[in-house]
């Protein structure tokens, strides 16, 4: 089944330039980039994104609403849409635990970043996590609409598509 799922290099993962690194990951799985923009989001267009995936503030708290919303406005987000076979499903496996310290080695999050829930509690603080990975399919539809006009996303084919049709 062929996908398409949002990811968002997050400014901690722009600020440490680990942009390239991340992104040779999904490619090197035969994910495809499909669209790619640099975009600084304003506190206002971070509450859309995270009102597009179920509300966090009534799931989690409008004290964690306020630190997502402010470590996704503090600098510059590298949004990708990414296409592939159960792309939102390897993506996020890839990624790893949206908790640092809870990622294995290996995952994205577990490579790059290591920082836990209550460490950012105490510093009073968001975790900053390298990047964000749609959840199910009816988010990454959302969200990528959100993200992207349908003039930024491109059709094309790759050499890896040759082992998978």
């Amino acid at each position: 089944m062929i996908e398409r799922t949002l990811v968002l290099l997050k400014p901690d993962a722009v600020q440490r330039e680990i942009m390239g690194k991340i992104i040779s990951r999904f490619e090197d799985a035969g994910l495809k980039i499909v669209g790619v923009k640099m975009v600084w989001a304003d506190t206002a267009f971070a509450r859309k994104h995270y009102d597009e995936i179920g509300e966090v503030g009534k799931r989690r708290g409008e004290k964690v609403l306020q630190h997502m919303l402010k470590v996704l406005s503090s600098g510059p987000v590298l949004a990708l849409c990414i296409e592939g076979v159960n792309a939102v499903e390897n993506v996020r496996k890839m990624a790893g635990a949206t908790e640092p310290k809870a990622a294995p080695p290996g995952t994205i999050r577990g490579d790059f970043s290591h920082t836990s829930f209550a460490h950012a509690d105490q510093l009073n603080k968001g975790v900053e996590n390298v990047i964000h990975a749609s959840g199910s399919i009816d988010d990454a539809t959302k969200e990528i609409s959100l993200w992207f006009s349908s003039k930024e996303l491109h059709n094309y084919k790759t050499v890896h598509e040759a082992h998978v049709f």
